[in-house]
């Protein structure tokens, strides 16, 4: 534990001195959360969470501190520690601690074993709620004592698919699948704040590059078309024949990696797998070809096939490195090939955020409000707070859309009577 941290607050942190400086960055954040801010102030007055710890694993951000602020302002108990080391701001975790009386577990650049002390000491405090980016949490509470799953009420997860959907033992709401967050947090953050990353870490010219973008999901979507409006000639790869349809349709020029790989001067992953840059695409690159990560995890990019072809090493600028190949070719890898928005950039606006954050505050409520009627399983974000948070975010923008007429909604109820 940090000294000079607010009394009585558990934590791990760089330094308390950092907490002016992170005030700042959360108090500019603030002025692009309007709905969040929406929801801060609902909660105040409603306090839906007394009484209840809330235990979360995200980024550690400056939006994510208006996230906590918020929940903690609800009546909650928060406890936060780092979804990625990468991604922790040292200054924000400081003024969580120190300001907001936050108890923080999150230290920028930690290695795994601080990261698993860390999710631990959230989950000694007994959570009855879990926030979290990437399942680290749920993950580690299904794997540890099973006595500590009686403490758990619900949770709120991105990343969870396949078989540990189908092994949840408590309610959890999967809010990666709501409408507002792919249509903010996946496409439009994930999409400019990659590109943002990428030109921070590089100075390139994307006009007239050839950009390979790998998956076509909401976040390759969102890179490939910010790459084109940038002047860069896409190509996208992909598994899955739908969403390879559907970036064909949207103009791209989809093929095999095999084959994008002998055009690239820049490939970007996207996809959450792993080895999708493997040693038979290093052979097919061309001399000086950038490659770089947007997924979730650090296993896109082989990494370690790439430095056993390697002769030579070296870092030629900041998280910039160059992989000297036998054969006379030279690749560059940015930030090691872990998340590039994250580790060389700033990760999503915080108006991005503002509406996931604001999905998340309102699904933890919902999950409080209704656990004693949901199933233990995985269930979809609710679509009403999909249309609550869509409204909110309109309203701080000053737009207006059209509303039914009784005769329009007649209509449509009666449907198909008239036919």
């Amino acid at each position: 534990m940090s000294a000079n941290a607010q009394p009585g607050v558990n934590h791990d942190i760089r330094d308390p001195a950092l907490a002016e400086a992170g005030r700042r960055r959360v108090d500019w954040a603030h002025l692009s959360m309007p709905v969040l801010q929406a929801v801060r102030k609902q909660f105040i007055k409603s306090q839906p969470l007394v009484g209840r710890r809330v235990g979360a694993c995200l980024h550690v951000t400056a939006e994510t501190a208006n996230l906590a602020i918020t929940l903690r302002d609800g009546g909650a108990e928060v406890v936060l520690c780092a979804a990625n080391a990468d991604s922790t701001d040292d200054e924000v975790a400081a003024v969580l601690v120190k300001d907001y009386g936050i108890a923080t577990h999150a230290v920028r650049g930690a290695d795994r074993e601080t990261q698993r002390r860390h999710w631990d000491a959230v989950l000694e405090t007994a959570p009855q709620v879990t926030l979290d980016d990437g399942c680290d949490l749920i993950g580690r509470l299904h794997t540890a004592r099973q006595d500590r799953l009686s403490g758990v009420l619900g949770g709120t997860a991105e990343g969870l698919r396949g078989a540990a959907a189908e092994a949840v033992q408590y309610p959890v709401i999967a809010v990666d699948g709501s409408v507002t967050k792919r249509m903010f947090d996946n496409q439009l953050g994930t999409g400019q704040s990659t590109i943002d990353a990428i030109l921070r870490a590089t100075n390139l010219l994307l006009a007239g590059l050839t950009v390979v973008v790998a998956g076509y999901g909401p976040g390759g979507r969102g890179i490939a078309a910010r790459a084109r409006g940038l002047g860069a000639n896409v190509l996208v790869t992909e598994v899955d024949p739908l969403r390879a349809l559907e970036a064909a349709m949207d103009g791209f020029r989809v093929m095999s990696m095999t084959l994008a790989a002998e055009q690239a001067d820049l490939v970007v992953t996207a996809t959450g797998n792993k080895a999708v840059l493997a040693r038979e695409h290093f052979e097919k690159l061309k001399n000086n070809a950038i490659l770089c990560n947007a997924g979730h995890s650090s296993v896109e990019i082989d990494t370690e096939a790439l430095e056993r072809m390697a002769s030579a090493r070296r870092e030629v600028r900041r998280h910039v490195e160059e992989y000297a190949l036998r054969d006379g070719r030279r690749v560059y890898v940015l930030a090691a090939g872990r998340l590039i928005n994250l580790a060389t950039g700033e990760g999503h606006p915080a108006s991005v955020m503002d509406v996931s954050f604001a999905t998340q505050a309102l699904a933890v409520e919902y999950l409080v409000k209704h656990y004693a009627t949901l199933e233990r399983r995985v269930h979809a974000a609710p679509a009403e707070i999909d249309r609550q948070v869509a409204k909110m975010k309109l309203e701080s923008m000053g737009v207006r859309i059209d509303r039914l007429s009784l005769e329009q909604e007649k209509y449509l109820s009666d449907w198909p009577q008239g036919y």
